[in-house]
């Protein structure tokens, strides 16, 4: 009998090795015919929509906050506005790793994965697709000029709202592990607060531990 990680192994090896065969079975009649236009029923969060069959699609090469972040709900706000109740055109669509469509989606002769990452409120993975250049520069503009979550509401060196709790969370973008670092710490002047991501500022040891955090292995 096979177990979920087994199961959920030969999915992805699927979805490696037979794409299209993949997208044959996961996508509905009306994602697959939606070159003509399709309708947005509702927006779940900043890079993901529910179309017309309650079919969710995520924006490709998009990677919006989650609600509870900083800027989540502001990039959600956004794509409403672009997107709610709107025919959409569906282009370029594959599966994630996970199953899920991701695509690149057309209202009103915008590009909306590009209209988010150039206001600022997602981040871009590269993903070969047509746009690939034009997504790129946007999300490269809106960093230079500090526009949504690379602004200091969510991009943070010091911490605004109160000083004294000056012990920052941070996630390791290689490894994944969730280090904090207290001033003393040799990284800690280095170190940047993306609130965007889920890093945070924390009064005490205790409580960067209560979060889930671990002292930085080079800190005293």
């Amino acid at each position: 009998m096979k177990t979920k990680a087994s199961k959920k192994l030969s999915l992805i090896l699927l979805v490696l090795l037979f794409p299209s065969v993949i997208l044959n079975i996961f996508l509905s009649d009306k994602l697959k015919k939606s070159q003509e236009g399709i309708k947005v029923l509702g927006v779940l969060d900043g890079d993901t929509l529910v179309l017309e069959g309650k079919t969710r699609v995520r924006l490709r090469s998009v990677d919006a906050p989650e609600i509870a972040f900083c800027g989540g709900r502001q990039a959600k706000e956004l794509l409403e506005k672009l997107v709610n109740n709107k025919i959409v055109l569906v282009k370029e669509t594959i599966l994630d790793t996970k199953g899920r469509p991701m695509a690149l989606i057309y209202a009103n002769g915008k590009l909306i994965n590009e209209e988010i990452l150039k206001q600022g409120w997602g981040r871009f993975h590269s993903d070969d697709t047509s746009a690939r250049e034009a997504l790129k520069s946007a999300y490269d503009t809106a960093r230079e000029k500090s526009l949504g979550i690379f602004s200091p509401k969510c991009r943070q060196t010091e911490n605004p709202d109160n000083p004294k709790c000056n012990i920052k969370g941070n996630i390791d973008k290689n490894s994944d592990r969730v280090n904090y670092y207290f001033p003393g710490c040799p990284q800690y002047e280095f170190t940047i607060v993306e609130k965007d991501l889920g890093e945070d500022w924390f009064c005490t040891e205790k409580e960067a531990q209560k979060a889930g955090f671990t002292k930085a292995k080079n800190c005293p």
